[in-house]
């Protein structure tokens, strides 16, 4: 290669992210030898098209990749290549998670006091309420109590509520063993989210509170650590209490309305419910909207929703058929199986997108 379409190491570290200390690590490691080296002064010379392949390294390298493998993906093909980094993310997280189980440990045992009691509920039954009401999550470093499960325990009943806001999602489980006392605190929805499987595979789980966090005790012995968090939740049951009288009342087969949410082809879809049922207004230059039948009581009203809202509300309603409670275009509409009450969640509606 001529010299003068050759780089010096400072323009290749310009023009590749790397720093120089870097080229010359990975030079020595052999994942990116320079296409020259002056015998005389030892400068290092790199060629274009080598930039490529410094990229990749670099952002393979960011995201934590150990040396072996990157040098595997950056020899391997595409597919080789996607499958690759596809198990070195599972490994981390596969790691991250056991460093937070052991930091969980760690943290519960620096008081030196046992967990206490709070309930035994059915395995299942508990990774079924804690999938559900986390579709009324989100991630915001803000407020990350938003991102997290309110558990309130008495004698009676667990209670599992979780809310971003523009949801709302509470379900009741019944204990097979219950508390002494009432209890409640805020958990981390990651943990709970990291904790489902195994929780799944217990037939009972028994619920402890340690001063640090929750510990779930499963059958096999291996316990799910999940962390508090200190911050207030929002006041949901104000929320449940302010909410206005129900206006028109719709019942639907659950499968009939998810599948046609699914093939709704926009973001937004503006619903209009009458006695004769369901019904989805057709997008502006597109095709026509779904009619579904439904049992209707109530006012004829039209509101419009975020599917990203609304589908997770009615996936996760318990039952053959979800009934939709409806308040006004501008109320929160109560989304719950039409014969069991135990799961319920609230959908905010938005703005219609389409012209009255």
């Amino acid at each position: 290669m001529p010299n003068s379409e050759l780089m010096p190491i400072g323009v290749f570290a310009r023009r590749t992210g790397l720093t120089p200390s870097a080229l010359r690590f990975y030079a020595d490691s052999g994942l990116l030898p320079p296409a020259r080296t002056d015998p005389v002064s030892g400068y290092r010379y790199y060629g274009a098209d080598q930039v490529a392949r410094a990229v990749e390294l670099r952002r393979l390298r960011q995201i934590a990749m150990p040396l072996g493998a990157v040098e595997a993906v950056l020899d391997a093909g595409p597919d080789d290549s996607a499958r690759l980094i596809d198990e070195h993310v599972a490994k981390v997280l596969e790691d991250a998670e056991a460093v937070r189980q052991r930091a969980a440990v760690i943290k519960s045992s620096l008081a030196n006091v046992p967990g206490v009691p709070i309930a035994t509920l059915k395995g299942p039954v508990l990774a079924d309420a804690i999938e559900q009401v986390l579709t009324a999550t989100a991630p915001d470093p803000g407020m990350p109590v938003l991102g997290a499960v309110r558990i309130e325990a008495t004698r009676e009943a667990v209670t599992l509520t979780a809310t971003d806001r523009y949801r709302l999602a509470t379900r009741t489980l019944v204990p097979a063993e219950p508390a002494a006392s009432a209890w409640a605190a805020t958990v981390s929805g990651d943990g709970l989210r990291a904790a489902v499987s195994a929780v799944r595979r217990s037939m009972l789980v028994r619920v402890e509170a340690a001063s640090h966090g929750i510990r779930l005790r499963t059958a096999d012995g291996k316990d799910q650590h999940c962390g508090l968090l200190s911050e207030e939740f929002p006041d949901h049951r104000l929320m449940l209490a302010s909410l206005s009288e129900v206006t028109t009342r719709v019942t639907v087969p659950k499968d009939l309305l998810l599948g046609a949410l699914e093939a709704h082809p926009d973001d937004c879809l503006s619903l209009v419910v009458t006695r004769d049922g369901l019904k989805a207004l057709a997008a502006d230059d597109g095709p026509p909207g779904f009619s579904l039948p439904a049992a209707v009581t109530g006012q004829t009203l039209r509101v419009s929703f975020e599917l990203t809202t609304l589908y997770p509300a009615v996936s996760t309603a318990i039952g053959p058929d979800v009934m939709l409670d409806l308040r006004g275009p501008d109320q929160p509409v109560t989304v719950r199986s039409a014969d069991r009450g135990d799961l319920t969640t609230l959908a905010m509606p938005v703005k219609p997108d389409h012209p009255a």
